[in-house]
């Protein structure tokens, strides 16, 4: 078992542009044990990069995240991210989770599924009218999963250009001061408040108005968790399905034998929505550390109670002792247990919500242009915690 701290190494790995996972990452997963890493800012942690190894960090109670609000966690930016149901570990977790778990349920995300496809088919109109060449971000990939989590929640969807400037802000990695993330946070926490105090007035039948009456009524959450709970919901349910709809379109172009397999079968469009979320690396790199609360063996290290563990989920997701041909793309993949929407207490919450996002925007973008091409060159998200395209121009 190895306990000694070997020298951190520098973090993170991924390049900004493109959607390739680092060699690095393969280099740590044949290594001994885990490796240690050092971000920009925080104390260095150990890099969890094994399927199994993952696995463990993120579902064993040993494991805590709301210790990180106790220690200089390591991090991309200058800012600390101590707020939210992610910095929680249960009990507390859990009293807030319950109270929005009911809204993101299989059977009532799948009642949405009409509405998506709805969407999909007049932005794809919309598009077809224009004529190419389309941002496919803009005009579609971040459309309909704005429109969905706003009429979920209860947030005007007119409102989306104002809220995508914090959006981008509670992502950022290292392209603001401390004093500009909080500025940017409190922005968004006031506008959060204004719309709570509007559905006091008049309550709608939405997940805001339930959230309120479990606050003002039942007495479950306090007033900031009210309004965190309703930033995080607005935020994570729309940003990663906008960013990963452009990167699927991307990576299925970059394998045209399985985008052809998927063209003459759309039905295996469900599994591959998984092989992509599997394959594809969406973090710049790991983060959200995980303390440990005693000592605990992970990969052959002890890792002492107090320390961080960082797990890159991308790295995991390539693990060939889990996964056969795992850096190959197979979109007809069985047993596809891989971990793109994490694992244990934390494992996504709307999971059911973005796999049917994902699936009805892909089948209906590659059913209505079969000729889908890069039309121009894609500019891409820089210092966020996701990777993928901020413009991505199409025809077809």
């Amino acid at each position: 078992m190895t306990t000694t701290h070997t020298e951190p190494v520098a973090y993170p790995f991924n390049e900004a542009e493109g959607l390739d996972l680092d060699q690095a990452y393969a280099a740590a997963r044949a290594a001994d044990g885990m490796i240690r890493v050092k971000l920009p800012y925080g104390e260095p942690a150990w890099l969890a990069t094994r399927y199994a190894d993952a696995r463990l960090v993120l579902g064993d109670r040993r494991f805590s995240r709301a210790l990180a609000n106790e220690h200089d966690a390591p991090r991309s930016s200058a800012a600390q991210r101590t707020s939210g149901i992610l910095a929680m570990d249960p009990p507390d977790h859990t009293r807030l989770r319950t109270l929005v778990a009911k809204a993101f349920t299989m059977h009532r995300v799948e009642r949405l599924r009409p509405r998506v496809r709805e969407l999909a088919q007049g932005l794809l109109d919309e598009m077809a009218a224009a004529g190419p060449p389309v941002d496919l971000v803009e005009n579609y990939a971040l459309p309909i999963p704005v429109a969905v989590i706003c009429e979920l929640l209860g947030v005007p969807t007119e409102d989306r250009a104002q809220f995508r400037v914090w959006s981008d802000a509670a992502l950022s990695t290292s392209g603001l001061t401390v004093e500009e993330f909080e500025r940017n946070q409190e922005e968004l926490r006031a506008y959060m408040a204004g719309l709570i105090a509007q559905h006091r007035e008049q309550p709608a039948d939405d997940l805001m108005t339930a959230l309120i009456e479990a606050r003002d009524v039942h007495d479950r959450l306090s007033e900031l968790e009210l309004v965190d709970l309703c930033v995080g919901i607005l935020v994570a349910g729309h940003e990663t399905t906008a960013t990963q709809i452009p990167n699927f379109v991307y990576v299925l172009l970059e394998h045209p034998d399985q985008l052809a397999r998927l063209r003459a079968d759309p039905a295996l469009v469900a599994s591959a929505v998984e092989e992509l979320l599997r394959f594809v690396p969406l973090g710049a790199g790991a983060s959200f550390p995980r303390y440990a609360t005693e000592d605990i063996e992970v990969g052959g290290v002890l890792v002492r109670a107090g320390e961080p563990v960082l797990v890159a989920v991308g790295a995991a997701n390539r693990d060939a002792l889990r996964f056969g041909e795992a850096d190959e793309l197979r979109i007809d993949r069985d047993g596809n247990q891989h971990l793109g929407f994490g694992h244990g207490v934390h494992h996504c919450l709307g999971a059911p919500l973005a796999r049917l996002e994902l699936q009805e925007a892909l089948g209906a973008l590659l059913a209505r242009f079969p000729d889908l091409r890069l039309a121009g060159d894609i500019v891409w998200k820089k210092q966020l915690l996701v990777r993928g395209p901020r413009t991505m121009p199409v025809g077809w």
